[in-house]
Parts: structure tokens; sequence; C-alpha cells
């Protein structure tokens, strides 16, 4: 394999980009796969490891050896490359456009040119296929949202910390240089900043998009994701393959965080299996029958396998109400150790407890929302929680879920963090002990009251879609009603456990960890949950009943 280091490439606007080619040895031309990020190509020189997030590239060596060739540049504003750093702006897309285009006029390209790379390498590449360069034969991308506002920075109109700490390490990672390297560069301008002045979705967040203009990309699209990328790029891999007219193929990994999806993408086995299969067919012209057969390959947690689906969501799904509850469950020690059942409330008991309230922050909080109790941190000892009885069978979910939630605030403002947890049996003696139940949280949800405000036009029955422009505050003590979106997973609840659902309005470094949302000074103050026959809260839930249940 041989590498070549900056190659510097002129823009329609004069500024050079730099980048790196890797090709076989011989003389021959290969179709090409193009990667681009602010991360610099010289840190594929070191070991993909987890104090390293900026690996996100593949196996280039081992594609060169399947016969291709790769071309990883850095951004404008980075690395060695010219220029000021946009952050996805319309100038940033346009350079992807006159790369691919310079890629095909070279003598070691065929001329076809396909996407490849994770994370930002991902979301370049939805760009590419909406700026639908002539040569550009197909894209990949691999943990990429689509929709920087709702999908991460903002979720639900909360604002995450996430994108504060990227930057962060971006500049730091681009400034700071091995001895003697005199590379080291200050990106400009500061794009933490600006994620926290636009606060709510306007034209800074729409240019940076790929939402909106999904119907422009013409050439096939491999959408791949990974359930453990909640409150990042899951929501944009699944919501992408839904609204994309082109040809495409969904898989959904079960990499269960940031860590072990990065790792993922490394190994040559993933590789063969997913993705050289779509690049011989779109490059090379192999008929190996990628595109035929099921649209989505769908990895299913609980029993740990991939499945084949005919499309996504899956259409055989029955959306199933479990209603809150102030019963207790009896499994857990929490707040408040709700129920979640599938009973309907029927008309009002006189004198019964039909909500309940939470008073925040909470006294015994201490990282995040997370207490110390007996036995060390616990997470769900401060929160609320709504559980269900044992489960009598094994229970598969998989799709959109959404909470239904009637809830009333003595402030102008509230936020609602929810997750979804699969929670295993615990022994009488343990519990006794004063032990919690062990879980896995599967999935989160979010949203910030004044945010309620849903585009009816783009939203679906178990799908809402906020618009995040016009924050209307709340009436201090009066009733609103709440559809919060749930991100989709796929998961087997086994015979014996139990389905939980915790809010709060807050989380914790020590459970979502690089995802938490900043808890601000003013949020103190009641929120009361209904639940009964009038308010009927409720979690709904995608069953899918499959031939060997």
């Amino acid at each position: 394999m041989r590498i070549t280091d900056d190659i510097m490439v002129q823009m329609r606007d004069g500024v050079k980009i730099s980048l790196r080619l890797y090709q076989p040895d011989d003389n021959q031309a290969y179709p090409t796969l193009f990667a681009i990020s602010p991360y610099r190509y010289d840190t594929d020189d070191i070991p993909v490891h987890n104090l390293f997030q900026w690996r996100e590239t593949g196996p280039v060596e081992w594609y060169v050896e399947q016969g291709y060739t790769y071309v990883h540049a850095d951004v404008r504003g980075s690395g060695r490359s010219e220029g000021s750093y946009g952050f996805f702006d319309k100038t940033e897309q346009q350079d992807y456009y006159d790369l691919i285009e310079w890629i095909a006029d070279q003598p070691w390209s065929t001329g076809k040119i396909g996407g490849i790379g994770q994370s930002y390498y991902a979301m370049a590449q939805w760009f590419m296929g909406i700026l639908n360069p002539p040569h550009l034969a197909c894209i990949a991308p691999y943990d990429g949202m689509i929709d920087m506002y709702r999908d991460s920075a903002y979720n639900g109109g909360i604002f995450s910390e996430f994108f504060v700490w990227w930057y962060n390490l971006v500049r730091a990672n681009n400034i700071f240089r091995a001895p003697g390297d005199k590379n080291g560069k200050v990106m400009e301008p500061d794009i933490a900043l600006e994620i926290m002045r636009h606060q709510t979705y306007d034209d800074w967040w729409d240019e940076r998009a790929a939402h909106p203009r999904l119907s422009e990309i013409k050439v096939p699209v491999l959408s791949v994701g990974a359930w453990g990328k909640v409150g990042l790029h899951l929501r944009g891999n699944l919501t992408a393959f839904e609204e994309l007219k082109c040809p495409k193929k969904l898989v959904v990994t079960g990499a269960a965080d940031i860590n072990e999806a990065v790792h993922m993408f490394d190994k040559p086995d993933f590789h063969e299996r997913f993705f050289k299969p779509f690049y011989d067919y779109h490059l090379k012209g192999i008929d190996n029958g990628v595109m035929d057969g099921p649209k989505a390959t769908i990895f299913i947690r609980g029993i740990n396998e991939y499945r084949n689906e005919n499309n996504w969501p899956i259409e055989r799904a029955n959306y199933v109400s479990y209603y809150l509850s102030s019963n207790n469950s009896g499994s857990v020690n929490s707040l408040n150790d709700g129920s979640l059942t599938l009973n309907e409330p029927q008309d009002k008991i006189q004198n019964s407890i039909s909500k309940t309230s939470y008073q925040y922050p909470d006294p015994k909080w201490g990282l995040g929302v997370v207490a110390m109790g007996k036995f060390g941190p616990d997470p769900v000892g401060r929160v609320l929680t709504f559980t269900s009885e044992p489960l009598t069978k094994d229970i598969e979910i998989a799709g959109p879920i959404v909470l239904k939630l009637f809830v009333s605030s003595d402030q102008t403002d509230t936020d609602f963090i929810i997750k979804l947890s699969d929670q295993f049996p615990l022994t009488e003696t343990k519990r006794n002990q004063g032990h919690q139940p062990t879980f896995l949280t599967l999935t989160k949800g979010w949203l910030k009251a004044s945010h309620r405000n849903k585009d009816e036009r783009k939203s679906k029955e178990y799908q809402p879609f906020y618009y995040h422009n016009n924050p209307q505050p709340l009436t201090p003590d009066e009733i609103y009603s709440f559809d919060i979106e749930i991100h989709p997973t796929a998961h087997v609840f086994m015979k014996g456990h139990r389905i939980r659902l915790e809010i709060s309005n807050g989380d914790s470094p020590l459970t979502d960890a690089v995802f938490t949302h900043q808890y601000m000074p003013h949020k103190h103050g009641i929120d009361t949950i209904y639940h009964d026959n009038i308010y009927k809260s409720r979690l709904v839930l995608p069953v899918i009943e499959n031939k060997n249940q």
C-alpha cells in the first residue's frame, strides 16, 4: 500500500483542502472511498482506543487490500487544510462536492466514488448525497445524525452538554501536536458558543440539517445505526431510512455505547458482512444481490441476534398502552415505586390517589440525579419509577415509542427526561437487604415543556415531531398534555423480567455521560403527573408478535 500525504486540492473559492491518499502498490485505477472530518487524517496512525474517539474511518488498509483507493480529507479550517471551519455550513458542503469531482479526475480512481465513515464522517455523507455530484455512486453513513438540533444538541429542546465537550476535544486535537509537529491549528469560530446562542431551531440549524433535504438524495444509501447511540446518531439513521426516496438499506447493530460502536467499525469482519457487499455492488458492479430481499437488518437485544425485516418501522407491530398507576409495584426502591398496568383506568374511586408529585432538585441527589445508597450510587432511588408486574411470557418491542403524560407544574417551564429499562428479577432476600434490582436502560426520551408544540404535518401517531422554534411558557398549576418521543429500540423482555419507566427532570454523568443535560439553576419546583380515568397517562410500546412466540 502506498500513502501520499498533504495533497492540496483547490476549492471553487480558492481555499485549498488537504488530504491523504491510500492506494494499492500498482498503478491501476480503483473505485474510491471518500471520508472527511475535522479530526485530522494523521490520526489514522493511532490505534482505535476508547481514549481516541477519532478513528472513525473503518479499516483503511483492509479496504485497499480489497481493491479500493481511499481518500481521507481534513475539512476546511482543520488539520492541514486552509480556510475557516464552518461546522457543516453550505461552504463545507460544497467542498464535499468539489473534492468528489476532483477525485474522479485522478488516474488512480475509476470515477466511481462512495462515502464512508462514522459519526462526523457519516453526517458529511448525507450532504454528499443531497448535493449529488455526478461521480458519487453511493453512501453508507454509519452513526450519522440528520438534524443536529433535535438528534443531539437540544434533545427535546433540552440543552445537551455533548457538543461543548466534543468541540473542545476537536479544538485541542487540532492545536496540541507531538513534539516537532508544527502543524497545530486554532479552529475558529467558537462553535460551542454558537450552539448555546441558538437555543431554538432557526436558520443556523436549518443550514446544517440534512433532514429537510433527504428527498434530494438520489444515490443508493446504506444507513447503519446502533441502539446504544440514543441521544446522538440513532434517531438520524432510522428517520433517514424511513424518509429516503432512493434505493436504500438499513442495518441497526447492538453496539451498546460509543466505545463499542467505534471498535465495531474498525473490524474487517463487520465491513465484510455489511459494508463491502454494498460497495462492491455499487462501485465495482459485482452482482452480489445486496439490494435484493429484506430492506432492514435489525439487532434484537435481549435475545442478541440479527433479524431481517421487510421495512422499518415494522408493520406488524401492535401498539400497546401501559398505564401509569400510583399502586406500588413492590419491586424497586424509588421516590414513588409506581406501577405500569395494562388495565385502563376506570371511574374515579372516591379519595383514591390519582396523581404523583415530585419536588426538584431533590436534596439527596449527588452526581446529577444519582443518590448515594446503602450499596453505593443509586440511579433510581430519587427519581420516579413506574414498573410492570413480572412478565408471564417473553415480550418483544421494536419500533418508535411514545409517552403520553398529563402534567402540571408550579413553574412556567420544566423538563422531562425519560428512560425505559428492562428490570431483572431480584430475590426476596436481596430486596429485604435493601438491594436495588439489576436493570438495563434500553432507550431514552426528552422534552422541554415549553417546546411541546408539535408539527402535525410531520408528526406520526407514535412519533411526535416538535417545532422547537417558539417556546410557550406553562401557566403554573394548569394541567397539560405532553406527547414525549422516546427513541426507538428493539428488545425482548424475558419472562420474569419487568418493564420499567423512569421519569425525572435531570440525568447524571455517572449513568448518561457523555450525553448529559446541564441542570440549570432556574430548575426548582414541583411537578405533578396525573393518571386516572380522565388523565390517562400511558406508555405506548410497539409489541411484536412473532411466529415462534
